[in-house]
């Protein structure tokens, strides 16, 4: 008999699946309905197995997905705090929406930055690989460590970038933050080692099965409050959010969330394309994720 953490839908959510949602088809509500209870069952193993568990949230329509999925998973509450990396140079909007998302939503927020590195004057014109590893390795580093957190959920999925691809659910990484993926634990028929000493660090991927489309698919269909830089504006949205000199916008009319979709069935550019840390080289995603990343 499956295990009763498997039963996480609701009465819409089973009507959903066998009639469907409006504007979905009755086979992707019921496999979105597959992928939605896959991830509650990620994250709570990881609560119940883990102390100080956190949620990574770069206020992307990833880790908003993970966000709603933990609601989801203890009944609209979020017991967890959300863990912000912030370089100083996020796109302002990104800012101004996660203050304002956090407050409207009474959610517990960690704030994390490095500080000296950018009094000694890191920025992006000393180099996108160093600045991203001052900026957001070392800083998300300091922060587990300051605040103890034991694991963290991250919205990563591996069809996004080529080093998300050779992740696990769950990867233990030393205190260092380091991550061999060459060395990584098995994962047979969904067993997720969280069975780790405290000293061990886990980055736990409940998005990980998850494409682009299978993530826009299902904001639509929870109606999800998604960041507006989504949506295009004078022709141009950002498919891809992160540092503003960094990230590139796409030319795009779509805005709206069936729009996007229809573009997403279209388009053969990739989801990282205007991401200019991934243009230094060929394996700069690699290298930054090897040094602890997310």
């Amino acid at each position: 008999m499956p295990s009763p953490l498997w039963f996480t839908g609701s009465l819409a959510g089973f009507v959903g699946a066998t009639h469907g949602y409006l504007g979905i088809s009755p086979l992707m509500s019921h496999y979105l309905d597959s992928l939605e209870n896959e991830s509650i069952f990620i994250i709570r193993e990881a609560y119940s197995r883990t102390k100080n568990l956190g949620l990574l949230w770069s206020m992307g329509k990833d880790s908003t997905v993970l966000l709603h999925l933990v609601r989801k998973a203890f009944l609209g509450n979020v017991p967890i705090p959300l863990v912000h990396i912030d370089t100083s140079y996020k796109i302002p909007e990104m800012i101004t929406w996660r203050d304002d998302y956090t407050k409207n939503h009474n959610l517990r927020l960690i704030i994390g930055g490095n500080q000296q590195a950018l009094a000694d004057g890191m920025n992006p014109n000393m180099g996108r690989l160093t600045c991203c590893g001052a900026l957001k390795t070392q800083a998300l580093l300091d922060t587990i460590k300051e605040h103890k957190i034991q694991a963290l959920l991250v919205g990563i999925r591996r069809d996004e970038e080529g080093s998300r691809g050779k992740e696990r659910v769950v990867s233990p990484r030393p205190e260092s933050g380091t991550w061999t993926y060459k060395e990584q634990p098995a994962e047979i028929w969904h067993y997720y080692n969280l069975h780790v000493p405290e000293s061990i660090h886990l980055r736990v991927h409940p998005l990980l099965q998850w494409t682009e489309m299978d993530v826009w698919e299902y904001i639509r269909r929870e109606k999800l409050d998604i960041m507006p830089l989504y949506f295009a504006k004078e022709g141009k949205r950002y498919r891809s959010l992160g540092c503003s000199p960094c990230t590139g916008t796409i030319d795009s009319e779509a805005t709206n969330l069936d729009e996007i979709i229809e573009e997403l069935k279209n388009t053969k550019t990739g989801e990282r394309a205007g991401r200019a840390q991934d243009k230094v080289d060929t394996y700069a995603m690699q290298k930054l994720r090897s040094g602890g990343y997310m």
